[in-house]
């Protein structure tokens, strides 16, 4: 298929898609839930907020909005403000360039009780060595609670990342690391992280819509409740689709609640603002009928 023609099927889907009125009534709990419910994540024995603070919203290079926007400060007054709300998981990532801004805000927490999320996209063991080393210096932390293997599309990855996987194996047993997972680009790699004993944490793009996912949400749904069957933690991620479901955020909100494979997912706020709204919409979303 030619790709304009691709690409005007596609708006003209989910344009028609954003007409069609969504079925709070197929997704809607009966029990109210709250952005501040403590949540074990998977097997690990890890207790997360249902929801984590993303930091790196349109993150490459070493930036995000986050980091742009608020500065360091900026943004540690945010966390600290999650924090005393009640939300104390903190997501962040080398290529987000935030780990300076989680030290400043561990600064007025106590580190124990925050859990920390950072991903790397070392492949050597030396690679894996010197990340480790340098996000804990970074943060200013002994141990790093998750470390993910960061944006993979390859299903052949745990022959390509296999001797970085030995290293935060390893790390795990020393106590430098508490789990260590994946985030998934393809739907071959979810797939692959499925069958994968290693994979503890799955950061998994999952929204009503199937936007910025690595398949349409009927396809990708059987893969997750085979991750959580097997005891994997599953953290929702793209809840808002990269930005592109913002004129839809109840419903997002609705059916990411709505998934019982889901154990709790991160979204990116870039404000005091967004973040008093989350935590009001949370839970009038999860009983919208």
């Amino acid at each position: 298929m030619k790709r304009r023609k691709f690409l005007h099927q596609s708006l003209a889907a989910s344009a028609t898609a954003a007409l069609t009125p969504f079925p709070y009534h197929i997704y809607s709990g009966t029990e109210k839930k709250y952005a501040t419910d403590k949540i074990t994540l998977g097997n690990t024995g890890i207790e997360v907020s249902r929801l984590a603070m993303g930091t790196g919203t349109s993150g490459v290079g070493g930036s995000s909005n986050q980091t742009r926007k608020l500065g360091v400060k900026g943004l540690a007054d945010l966390l600290y403000m999650a924090y005393d709300n009640g939300v104390r998981f903190w997501d962040s990532a080398d290529q987000y360039g935030t780990h300076r801004h989680l030290k400043e805000g561990l600064k007025s927490v106590k580190r124990e009780e925050v859990v920390i999320l950072s991903k790397t996209h070392a492949t050597t063991a030396k690679e894996m060595r010197a990340d480790l080393d340098r996000f804990r210096q970074e943060i200013g932390t002994d141990y790093i609670d998750i470390i993910l293997l960061h944006a993979i599309t390859d299903p052949n990855w745990p022959k390509v990342k296999e001797a970085a996987m030995e290293v935060l194996a390893e790390a795990r047993e020393e106590g430098i690391i508490r789990a260590h997972g994946i985030s998934c680009h393809s739907l071959g790699a979810l797939k692959t992280a499925a069958e994968t004993d290693w994979v503890q944490v799955d950061l998994a793009r999952y929204n009503q819509a199937s936007v910025a996912m690595d398949d349409k949400f009927d396809v990708v749904r059987p893969v997750l409740e085979k991750m959580k069957a097997a005891g994997k933690g599953i953290i929702g991620m793209k809840v808002f689709g990269a930005g592109r479901l913002s004129d839809r955020i109840d419903e997002s909100l609705t059916f990411a609640l709505h998934q019982p494979f889901i154990d709790c997912f991160t979204i990116g706020q870039e404000s005091a603002e967004q973040h008093l709204d989350l935590l009001k919409r949370i839970p009038a979303a999860s009983v919208r009928g």
